[in-house]
């Protein structure tokens, strides 16, 4: 998987991202455009889920606020929530 050029935003994902701090959304613009270039930036700590959440990815934002999200195919991309580690339940 190489460049990212698109990310679709389900409605869940926009109502979390809005509920961030202004610094949070700020630093996930940032953490996007890296993963937008390289999804597996060792920055990202860009990972497989397992259990339920099989066939869903998730790369970190901060120590604490990570995106999940799932390759549809090619350079597509859906972003299905962003939080804390609480949105994996």
């Amino acid at each position: 998987i190489g460049r990212i050029t698109t990310v679709h935003f389900t409605p869940h994902y926009l109502r979390s991202f809005a509920r961030l701090t202004k610094i949070l959304r700020e630093l996930q613009g940032e953490r996007e455009n890296i993963f937008r270039v390289n999804p597996f930036d060792p920055r990202l700590n860009t990972h497989k889920l397992k259990g339920r959440l099989a066939g869903l990815w998730s790369y970190s934002v901060d120590r604490k606020h990570r995106v999940l999200f799932r390759f549809i195919e090619g350079d597509l991309v859906i972003f299905y929530d962003i939080g804390p580690h609480d949105i994996y339940q």
